[in-house]
């Protein structure tokens, strides 16, 4: 999945995706916390795939994932292609209105628009993703 998207949040926590997105997740799909204060977002197929990877893992290896599990919620878009995101989730991510949705491997991120652009705007000027990018023959 790729792409970066800005959009807005309504009043009600609800959040449009980008159709292109939409296709790729599927019609039903799964957002939890992410790293770095994010949204992660699943298609139904992909969390799948993690579930069954961490099916045969000991529980004392994946019991720090709890509060990642407590704070999942499975969407649908509605007939806008909106979904809505809990309240506890948008206190995490700290969104608030303006957000920049993006493609990020097997999964769909959602930030803050401020975090983002911060992020965005390091990740080009320290040479990181020069240095990521040379590390994978890039």
């Amino acid at each position: 999945m790729t792409g970066q998207y800005s959009h807005n949040i309504d009043a009600k926590g609800r959040l449009f995706i980008p159709a292109k997105l939409r296709e790729e997740l599927g019609e039903k799909f799964h957002v939890t916390i992410g790293q770095d204060h994010c949204l992660s977002v699943y298609s139904d197929e992909s969390w799948e795939r993690l579930m069954k990877k961490l099916e045969d893992m000991p529980y004392s290896k994946i019991k720090g994932l709890r509060v990642m599990f407590a704070n999942t919620t499975d969407c649908e878009p509605d007939a806008q292609g909106r979904i809505l995101i809990p309240a506890a989730l948008r206190k995490y991510a700290m969104l608030t209105k303006e957000v920049v949705i993006t493609g990020s491997f097997g999964r769909v991120e959602i930030w803050d628009a401020q975090r983002w652009n911060s992020m965005q705007a390091e990740a080009l000027d320290s040479g990181d993703l020069e240095a990521s990018m040379e590390e994978l023959g890039m």
